[in-house]
């Protein structure tokens, strides 16, 4: 009898999505197929601490944390100097992924399609009168590195501004001033490393003003999903293409989510990559391969074979002169 892989699932972690996260984990422990794998859960709590050496004693580890500390290159880069074989993005491309600001940058770089957006520091000042002019009404204001829609604000005038900035700049010293597209919110999830593939694409249809944390994880009605969604064939066809581009363009390897906007005359415009895309039983990322022909127990043995294949390969370099 084969020998059973042990896989060693962190979550939890020092994020505002400690709690996403947890419902990730429960999901995917949920769908591993026990007759391949030993799962071991490993909880990281919210100051950060769990037992680093715990790390050597498994055959891969599926980091199922959102955020920063986690989805941020630290335990992908922990997991690196171990020796382990790690599920999802190496260090550069969960960093970059993370990072919204040097993200768009290397989409605008790459002639990716993105919306027009602004970089503002905490030591930074910036009037509304100047935002406005660049980016016009509405502005979504996000932390820079941060995911689940934590601290994100639709502002349509001064007052909404300054209230949204203080929010933001709770969670990160950097934010990222977006122009507003109006269009349909759409998502792609991409898996594999040198050769990627995208799924089908979905639609999330928003019943608020915007896709906010609530409307994800509180308000059931907030949102609903459409999978796949009804978009014309040329459409799709360019959506998966540019979600593969993404992918290889910001150095992903395993898993991401691609979010697009697509607008009125058919514009497809790339809002962001999640290297560590949720899993929870309303998550896109699982929901478009099920759709697909993947159902989840099938999309986590791809997963693993492709964090061991990695491994395999990048063990063979040279470390030496």
């Amino acid at each position: 009898m084969k020998k059973k892989l042990k896989i060693g699932v962190l979550f939890g972690g020092k994020s505002a999505e400690h709690e996403v996260s947890i419902e990730s984990a429960k999901n995917v422990i949920e769908a591993f197929d026990t007759k391949k794998y030993k799962i071991f859960p490993i909880k990281i709590n919210k100051d950060g601490k769990f037992d680093f050496e715990s790390i050597k004693k498994f055959d891969v580890i599926f980091p199922v944390l959102h955020g920063p500390f986690g989805e941020d290159g630290s335990i992908q880069g922990l997991c690196k100097l171990a020796g382990v074989p790690y599920v999802g993005a190496g260090v550069l491309g969960s960093a970059v992924g993370m990072d919204k600001d040097v993200m768009k940058r290397l989409l605008k770089e790459a002639g990716i399609p993105t919306c027009k957006f602004l970089v503002l520091r905490a030591n930074e000042k910036m009037s509304f009168k100047e935002a406005t002019k660049t980016l016009g009404l509405p502005i979504f204001v996000k932390p820079a590195n941060l995911g689940s829609s934590v601290g994100i604000h639709k502002v349509k005038n001064e007052e909404d501004w300054k209230s949204a900035l203080k929010d933001a700049f709770q969670y990160d010293s950097k934010i990222i001033l977006e122009q507003a597209i109006k269009g349909r919110e759409i998502e792609c999830s991409v898996l594999g490393n040198e050769k990627p593939v995208a799924s089908v694409p979905g639609e999330i249809i928003v019943n608020s003003e915007f896709y906010s944390y609530e409307a994800k994880y509180i308000d059931e009605n907030g949102a609903t999903i459409q999978v796949p969604a009804k978009l014309p064939k040329n459409t799709i066809k360019k959506i998966r293409e540019l979600a593969v581009k993404t992918f290889k363009v910001l150095n992903c390897e395993g898993m991401g989510r691609v979010d697009f906007f697509v607008n009125k005359n058919g514009g497809v415009f790339v809002s962001e990559i999640n290297t560590i895309p949720g899993f929870t039983n309303i998550s896109m990322y699982p929901k478009l391969w099920e759709a697909s022909g993947l159902p989840l127990p099938k999309l986590l043995d791809k997963l693993i074979a492709l964090a061991i294949e990695r491994f395999k390969r990048e063990s063979k370099l040279k470390t030496t002169v």
